[in-house]
């Protein structure tokens, strides 16, 4: 059979399903997702096509409503100028909001179980579908897609993915914004130990980052800890079989915890915890958001992505909008490049953080490990922006190194401190003043043609990144860096401020950075010395953006001088 053979016999098989589904008339037309990722990240490679009759699981994010006003909502209820500030929405409040049309969902509906799909299982806001198919089901349904098996990642990880785009009937594509579990490979942490810096005599020095470390330069005394009498609480997640274990936690509690009052177990794990070897990421999330955060309930979410078609990013999106109860601070080290995912899967996974901010959350994603990032694209270099840390909707942490590695001074960039500017997204308008004073007035700008001047810039703010000791199978390793750590640090410490925040009545803080713009950075350490790496030529020779006074794209406004902070954001 010749290829256009082939596609005739495939289109009508689709359209068949789509009339089935539907009852549409006419003839069958497709339209696709755009930009869906179909480059094989570097170290994945592929163990051929999966059989037609395994089981995949696959989400369908429903086109949603009302996101404008979403929008609008969370500028009122963040900006402390609104006489709506602090009154957050509920999930039910969400749900009225945003949930697809009658017709969406029901339409997406039947032509699923037209198609065949089983256990199929919605959210709370309805919109996002999760349902069961096999291969050969969904490679009907979704025109164009072929499923391949593919391993890759530190842990030799198993997933199922399509190398090709797929294609909606035309009639379902105003009705869905992407199909999750196709395309997105799982992003390779880039948390590294670098070697222990050399240093000559030993009096007033330290040997790497602990709590107590932390404690001393964010200025923190024995009394900055949770009460535990209020229903605050903090959160992390955890990704791809990177799991932390409870025996890590006390040890480390143990040797490091002795000096404040904390709490050395874990409250709440939400989904699978799973039994094998323990992740440094994993440890280092848990045991500095838990040190930072002292005495504060902290719950774990799990997505260890167990089945090879699932994405446990997507995962943790879905348990978002599935709960009313959430923690009020979450952190997250995850991130991918902007650039490797689809417009259509960015664009929805940045309303899905608008949604957690209408709800008063705090959601702090670290900012990237490959300072200002770079590659060759149309015949030349540019730097590359991470994602989700670029989303204007998120609160993002970049990292810092000490002056001298071995004593507690003034802090300088981490190099490796992720930083720049969306090609996605525009500048959000709390930032729009503080981003054109740097731009006017940096005296180390890269070229304009290396970034996108008018896109959202990040980070927003940063902590220590460098040089950290964890403790994780039983193991104290020491100089573990990455703004993962920065992260869960500057999370740990929001978390003190919301518990004081509670205790007096107020609201927790919610989507910080209209807040923390308007206040330009008060209660931070102004960081003002060091560049991040970028691209290696002869252009710009590794160096990116550099650190100058006031708000920056490689620390944001700084590090936290956690009494300046608490009195900074303790009112209204």
């Amino acid at each position: 059979m010749t290829a256009d053979l082939q596609k005739g016999s495939m289109r009508l098989r689709s359209c068949f399903l789509g009339l089935l589904a539907l009852f549409v008339a006419g003839k069958c037309s497709y339209s696709p997702e755009p930009d869906q990722q179909r480059t094989l990240p570097p170290g994945w490679v592929s163990l051929g096509r999966v059989d037609s009759e395994e089981e995949l699981s696959l989400t369908f994010a429903l086109r949603q409503q009302n996101v404008g006003r979403l929008s609008e909502l969370v500028q009122a209820v963040s900006d402390p100028g609104s006489p709506r500030y602090g009154k957050y929405l509920t999930l039910e409040d969400v749900t009225e909001l945003v949930r697809p049309s009658p017709l969406t969902f029901h339409t997406v509906q039947k032509w699923l179980l037209a198609a065949g799909a089983r256990n199929c299982h919605s959210v709370i806001t309805q919109d996002f579908l999760t349902c069961w198919l096999s291969v050969r089901q969904a490679e009907l349904l979704l025109s164009g897609a072929e499923f391949h098996r593919y391993v890759g990642g530190p842990g030799e990880i198993h997933v199922i993915r399509s190398p090709r785009p797929y294609q909606l009937p035309k009639a379902l594509a105003p009705h869905v914004d992407f199909v999750g579990g196709l395309h997105r490979f799982p992003p390779t942490s880039s948390l590294r130990q670098r070697p222990e810096p050399q240093t000559s005599g030993t009096a007033g020095l330290h040997f790497g980052v602990t709590p107590s470390v932390i404690r001393q330069r964010y200025n923190l005394t024995a009394q900055d800890v949770g009460s535990g009498t209020t229903n605050n609480s903090q959160a992390c997640a955890q990704f791809l079989e990177q799991y932390f274990h409870d025996s890590d936690l006390a040890e480390f509690m143990r040797l490091f915890g002795g000096n404040f009052a904390h709490q050395a177990s874990v409250a709440r794990v939400v989904g699978q915890q799973g039994r094998g070897r323990a992740g440094i990421e994993a440890s280092l999330d848990v045991e500095y958001l838990m040190s930072a955060g002292a005495n504060i309930s902290t719950w774990v979410y799990s997505s260890p992505g167990r089945h090879e078609s699932q994405e446990p990013f997507l995962e943790w999106l879905l348990v978002l909008s599935n709960e009313s109860a959430l923690p009020h601070v979450h952190t997250v080290s995850y991130g991918d490049d902007e650039d490797s995912l689809s417009s259509a899967y960015i664009q929805r996974v940045n309303t899905e953080f608008m949604k957690a901010a209408a709800r008063g959350l705090t959601l702090l994603f670290a900012s990237g490990d490959s300072g200002a990032g770079c590659w060759f694209v149309s015949g030349r270099y540019q730097f590359r922006p991470s994602f989700p840390a670029s989303s204007p909707y998120v609160t993002t942490v970049g990292g810092t190194s000490f002056q001298n590695p071995f004593r507690v001074t003034n802090e300088i960039v981490d190099y490796i401190s992720g930083g720049g500017f969306s090609n996605v997204f525009p500048q959000p308008s709390y930032q729009e003043e503080a981003v054109a004073q740097f731009l006017s007035s940096s005296p180390h700008l890269p070229p304009s043609s290396y970034f996108n001047a008018s896109g959202r810039a990040y980070p927003d703010v940063a902590a220590l990144s460098d040089g950290y000791w964890v403790v994780s199978n039983s193991v104290p390793i020491p100089w573990v860096s990455g703004t993962s750590a920065s992260t869960p640090v500057f999370g740990g410490l929001l978390s003190l401020i919301n518990e004081h925040r509670i205790l007096s009545g107020r609201p927790p803080l919610g989507f910080l950075n209209p807040r923390l713009y308007k206040q330009r950075g008060a209660g931070l350490f102004d960081v003002t010395r060091g560049c991040h790496e970028s691209c290696l030529n002869e252009e710009v020779q590794g160096q990116g953006f550099c650190s100058g006074p006031g708000w920056d794209p490689v620390t944001g406004w700084g590090t936290p001088n956690f009494p300046a902070l608490l009195k900074t954001l303790i009112n209204p």
